[in-house]
């Protein structure tokens, strides 16, 4: 049993063969469609979008490093933009500053 506990290791297998084939065959499962947007009733996908930059990631749904097992099973994975997927993990690349006369007395 392979176990994903440092990043090292969880960088090892996100770069993996499996990982890259795995990623493709979830994409194409769902549609190309962000599966978090789905279910609020908003529709994202890239399925023809030019544009190089990554825009959906394949997520875990129950975490890789406490279901290594699950690593590769299609039941756990699915497919949300990158929005949605980092929202799922609390990780946002900019913090917005609430302006500072939001606070003021005009």
């Amino acid at each position: 049993m392979f176990e994903y506990k440092t990043k090292a290791q969880q960088k090892k297998f996100y770069r993996s063969s499996e990982w890259i084939v795995k990623t493709k065959e979830i994409k194409h499962r769902d549609n190309y469609e962000c599966q978090e947007c789905k279910r609020q009733g908003r529709v994202y996908t890239d399925k023809h979008d030019p544009d190089k930059h990554k825009r959906l990631d394949v997520d875990h749904i129950k975490e890789l490093e406490d279901y290594p097992e699950l690593a590769l099973d299609d039941d756990n994975l699915e497919t949300l933009c990158v929005r949605c997927h980092n929202k799922k993990h609390n990780r946002f690349k900019h913090q917005y500053k609430k302006p500072k006369w939001d606070d003021e007395w005009w």
